[in-house]
Parts: C-alpha cells; structure tokens; sequence
C-alpha cells in the first residue's frame, strides 16, 4: 500500500462529528450518577457552552464556505453541506440527552438534597407575593418591550441573549394592533434568583420563569397569547485583514463591536413555541430548518452554572484538595539558586503552579535581574502573573511581554492587559502578522558574579493560575544555558526583523515542528524494521493534519506500537486492518480537563521526550508560534512516561476509540479501578 492510498478518506474520521462525539464524552458525566451531583450539574454547563463555541466558529465557518461557493470536501471526503447536514442530527440528539438529562436526573436529585430550581406552578403565595415585587423593582425598570409593526422594526438581537417573544391580541393606546412583541433580558440581570431562605432547604427562580409570569404587566390593555423564550447564536470568528490594518489592538477593537451581532448560524426556542412563531423568527434571521433547536427547558443551559457558587455544599462537589509543591522549591526560598544545580519539572494541577508565580514575583523584585520576557496568550487581566510582571516594570527592569490579541474569547482582556502593561512602561508586542504566538514562555535575564545568566520556564498551557487548578498542564523551569539561548532566540524573532534562529535544543512552529515530528515518528518505523525497540505515546488535546497521521498509519504498518491519547477531536481511524492495527487511541475527560501535549519516542532505547504548546494540527504547525521543548534529566523523563503509563491504565475516565470512529467507555469490571487524575493526586502528594 503506497502514501496515497494511505490518504483514502475512508480512513478518516470527519472533524466536527469527532468534535461532537467529545462533547458527549462531557455529558456523559453529568449522566454519571458516580459524579457529585453539583459537579454532574457544571459538566452539564461545560457541554451547553462548548456547544455554543461550536456553532459560532464551526458551523459558522462551514456556512460560509458554502456562501462562497466552496462546499469541498473534509478530509473524510464530506461537502460543507453534508457535514451541516450529519452536525444538526447529532446535535438534535445531543440536546434531547442535555434536557433529559437536567430534567428527569438533575433536578430531582437535587430536589430531594434541598435544591430546588422552583418553577411557576410550584411557587407559594408567600414567594409568588416575592417575586412580583422583585419584577417590580429589579426586572420591569431595565426592561424594554418592543411591539412589531412597520414603525418598530425587528430590534437587533445579540449574541446568545436571553430574549422572548409575546404573541399579542389587541389595540394600544394609539390604536396600534402588534401581533408580536419581544422583550429582551439584559444581560445585567441575574439569570437565577434566590428566593428567601426557607428552613434547610434553597429555593431558586430562573428570570425566564419570573419574565414570563409577569409579562402580561408590560402590556396593559393587551392580551399576551403567549410569550416565548427564544436565543440566536451568531458567528463569533473575528475577520481581520492583518496585511491592511495599521494597528492591530485598533482594528481588534472595531471588530469585537461587531461580534455581539454576527450573521445568525442557530435559533433555539422553547419545545412549546408555536410552528408559525418559530417560523417568523426563522424568516427574519433568515435561517432554515435544519438551524432550529427545541428547548426543553431554559434556552441557555449554561447560565445554570451560577447555581453551582450560589449553593454552598461541600457534599455535592468533588472533594477539595491541595497541590503538592516540589520539595527542592519549598525548602528553598531562591529559585535561581535551585535552578542553577538542576531543571525543576512540574506537572499541573497536582503540582502547584505557585512556585511559577513565585519565580516572575522574586524576578520582579531581585536588584540583580535586568530584564524579563514573556509570552501571554490567557493570562487574566487580575492575574498575579500580571501584577508581577506590572511590579517588574515599576522597579525598572527591562519588560517585555508578546501578548496575543487574537484569543479567542479574551481578545478584550488581553486588550485591557495590553494597556495596563504599556501604561506601566512595559514592551508590549503583538506578536507576528499572520501567526498567533501560542508558545508559553517566560526569559529572566540576571546579573551574577560569573557574568549574565538567563533563567526561563516553558510550559504547555497558559499563565493563568485559577486554570492551572482545573486543566492537566506540564511546566519546566531551567537554567540550561542551551534552551535558554534558544528562548532568547525565538523572543528577538518574536520581537525584531530576525530570520528563523538556528535552536539547539528547541523545536519551533512554524518552521520545524511539523518536519522534526514527522521525522521522529518515521525514525520508529524505521527502528521497528530493523527489529529494534520502537514506540510511541502521544499526548495532545487534538489530531487533525493529515502529513502526521499518515506518518502513524506508515509506523503501524511497520509494526511500531503506538499508544495515542487524544482528549477532543482526533481524525486517525484506529485499528484499522492492514493500515492502523497498533494504534490505540484514548480519550480522557474526567474532573480536570486535559491539556497537556506530549510526545514520547522510544528511539532504541534513548527516549525522546518533548513536551509542547502544539496540538497536532495544521495551524499549530503552520498558522502558530509553538515551542516543543525537551525533558533532559532521565529521572525527569521516566516520570513524565510512568504518568503516560498511568493514563493508558486509566478504566474510569478513559474512553477508547474503535475503528468505526464511535467511542467506548471503558469500565473496570473485575479489575482494579483506576482513574489516572487521582492515581496522579495520590502520586505527585507523596513526592
């Protein structure tokens, strides 16, 4: 079998029904009584939120290709138009486990531990007497309703807001007969509301039950037939000509206004809404069939999320815990000093991200250090990283920082940072035209009594402490004088008119990653031809580009055994005989989200071991600054490869891939129960 038969869409599986397939991975634990139930609740959330996302990049992208007239194929062979086609089936499905999910598991669970999400019918007298006064006061003085006639246009909607629309009979004051009227929720306004205390138990209102019991009072003198919820989902992609704008933050700026009103990808609306009501909305946001979702329930399952920070018990939510802090950092209050004798590897959340925030805070006030570098992708406007970074510049070091405006979904705080840090004297870049710097690294150069010494920590997710407690992320902190060179490197390309530097111990994107990785997995087909040890584990949170995964496919034919473990979307067929037969893939989606990217080749006995800020995928190979970065102490690096063991142990949160592309949950059965994210709690608390 020749490379190009090896490109057979046949053994592709198709990017958006694989991403889908990981948001059912998602629900499935909120589906999961093992789970607490506040917990159940926040996955619930995390599933209606992803889903959004993907309406407003995916499917959004997919429309427009179709409106340019480029309904191609994926690499599974599918038009745009078919894949829209297979995406509204699942997510019909999908949404119809969501509701069933919150209503018939959920609510009842939490209704019989005190929870109570009180819908109208079961409100008291006492309570329906609360909420009226509490429409009066708080909801009906920001509220605008807005008949429809030739007069009163259809208002402009935003972005997944919160909006109604009342079916009217009747005459107003000036004679006037609407047949429709919408009211939109601001979105200052509370989307769940705590009723009065009421003995053990907590008792909520959702504002779309309290706006459609009350309704009626903004329309005096009219009858309301019905009112209905109602949502639009808009693409949310940012179109910026990076080659004609002359001030990137400016041009970013002017597009994030018209984000909130993009062209319209979804309508989703109450199960109860009448046929021609929805058809109206249809009509007006000029959107067909196959782009209308029923609602059993509250059209933006995401805001119940509140409840979870609103409900204050320990009893429904995973037990806490406390980050281990590597010993050679906590008994040392001087890191550069640490670091000087050997690298310090850490591994997030089971290891605390603190000593890295302590690193850039002893920079910032350290006489001897002249200078800082970074890079920020997410970071939080509030984040101690910045405040750090903010402290450093007011003490006069040298600060230069290359934030990444194009995030998306922080454009706007890395605007707001951008400033602050500007503001305070700091260096601030945008990186490169055309390429989002994605790469995690932070440069401390020092001057010590041997000269000038350069300390620096690479990583694999972003800066931002509260993450670092929920995503799974591995970081090094090291004075090797080889990666710190190539850091100061890839910070002078980042910064000045360079050409790519020659690394010794750095693989970059877009320059080299792609080639290296590539040719690392070719180097294990090749060992496994000769009959030598060949291997390999790979790590990484999606697998797209087609170069790599033929690479695979040619190392499996050659015997390599190759272990893969994939959180979302992954397009390499497994299994497949005569072509993937030894690659497994996994999935892991448990209580931390995994973020780590890995790559592990055995090589004959001396691994190679990288970790990265790239997922296998063409625009972290060709569209993105990355960094992969070795692991060079042995110790280090058989830690990194016992904890791939644990997750390819893992028969809890482990879901394993088949050849038919579906995905199977694995389950312990008579075998030891093992979940990999608290075999790693245990582990990294012991060390």
């Amino acid at each position: 079998m020749d490379t190009e038969n090896l490109r057979n869409p046949g053994y592709f599986i198709n990017r958006e029904l694989s991403w889908l397939a990981f948001n059912e991975r998602v629900l499935a634990l909120a589906e999961d009584e093992r789970v607490p139930l506040l917990e159940r609740l926040r996955f619930l959330c995390i599933s209606s939120n992803n889903l959004d996302e993907f309406f407003e990049i995916r499917v959004a992208g997919l429309k427009q290709l179709i409106e340019l007239g480029r309904d191609g194929g994926a690499a599974d062979g599918r038009s745009a138009s078919e894949q829209l086609e297979a995406i509204h089936a699942a997510t019909v499905e999908l949404m119809q486990r969501q509701y069933q999910c919150l209503n018939e598991d959920l609510l009842p669970a939490l209704r019989e531990t005190g929870v109570v999400i009180a819908g109208r019918s079961s409100w008291s007298e006492e309570e329906h007497r609360w909420l009226e006064r509490y429409f009066e006061t708080e909801v009906e003085p920001v509220l605008s309703p807005l008949g429809l006639d030739p007069a009163r246009p259809f208002p402009r909607i935003q972005n997944k807001s919160l909006n109604f629309i009342a079916r009217l009979d009747g005459k107003d004051a000036f004679g006037r007969d609407s047949e429709y009227a919408v009211v939109q929720a601001p979105r200052s306004l509370p989307r769940v509301v705590p009723l009065p205390a009421a003995g053990a138990s907590k008792r909520f209102v959702l504002l779309s039950a309290v706006i459609q019991e009350f309704v009626p009072r903004l329309f005096e003198g009219v009858t309301v037939l019905g009112c209905y919820a109602f949502r639009v989902t808009r693409n949310s992609d940012l179109l910026i000509d990076e080659d004609d704008v002359d001030d990137l933050r400016r041009a970013l700026e002017g597009e994030l206004l018209h984000r909130r009103y993009g062209a319209a990808v979804r309508l989703e609306v109450w199960r109860d809404c009448p046929a021609e009501t929805t058809d109206y909305l249809l009509r007006h946001f000029a959107l067909g069939a196959d782009d209308l979702y029923y609602c059993d329930g509250p059209v933006n399952l995401n805001r119940l999320a509140t409840l979870y920070d609103l409900v204050q018990r320990t009893d429904l939510k995973y037990p806490p815990f406390t980050a281990a802090t590597d010993p050679r950092l906590r008994n040392n209050p001087d890191f550069f000093a640490v670091l000087r004798q050997q690298d310090v590897l850490l591994h997030h959340p089971f290891q605390s991200f603190t000593p890295v925030v302590d690193l850039l805070r002893q920079a910032a006030r350290d006489p001897n250090v002249l200078a800082i570098k970074q890079t920020l992708y997410r970071t939080g406007v509030d984040s101690p990283m910045a405040a750090a970074l903010l402290e450093a510049a007011a003490n006069g070091k040298d600060v230069t920082v290359v934030i990444e405006l194009r995030a998306r979904f922080d454009e706007e705080a890395n605007i707001e940072l951008s400033n602050r840090l500007q503001e305070a004297g700091a260096h601030v870049m945008y990186g490169v035209v055309g390429y989002k710097t994605h790469a995690k690294a932070l440069l401390i150069v020092r001057r010590e009594e041997s000269g000038i010494r350069r300390y620096c920590h690479l990583g694999t997710g972003n800066y931002h402490p509260q993450t670092a407690r929920a995503y799974t992320d591995y970081g090094l902190m090291s004075a090797d004088q080889q990666i710190c060179q190539d850091v100061h490197e890839i910070f002078l390309q980042l910064t000045s008119l360079t050409k790519s530097p020659r690394l010794t111990r750095l693989i970059q994107a877009p320059f080299g990653l792609h080639a290296a990785l590539c040719e690392k997995i070719r180097r294990e087909a090749d060992h496994a031809r000769a009959g030598r040890s060949a291997r390999i584990i790979a790590k990484v949170n999606a697998l797209l580009d087609t170069d790599i995964i033929v690479a695979l496919y040619e190392a499996s034919r050659a015997g390599v055994s190759i272990d893969l473990i994939v959180r979302g979307i992954c397009a390499l067929r497994p299994q497949v005989p005569g072509v993937s037969e030894n690659i497994r893939v996994r999935s892991i989606v448990g209580r931390f989200l995994e973020h780590s990217r890995v790559y592990y080749f055995a090589n004959d006995g001396q691994p190679d071991t990288l970790l990265a800020s790239a997922d296998w995928m063409p625009r972290n190979f060709f569209a993105r600054v990355e960094i992969a970065f070795p692991v060079l102490a042995s110790s280090e690096q058989a830690r990194i490869v016992a904890d791939l063991e644990t997750y390819l142990w893992d028969n809890c949160d482990a879901w394993e891939l088949g050849q038919d592309g579906s995905y199977r949950r694995l389950q312990p059965g008579e075998e030891p129960v093992v979940s990999a994210q608290n075999e790693l709690l245990s582990d990294y608390a012991q060390l």
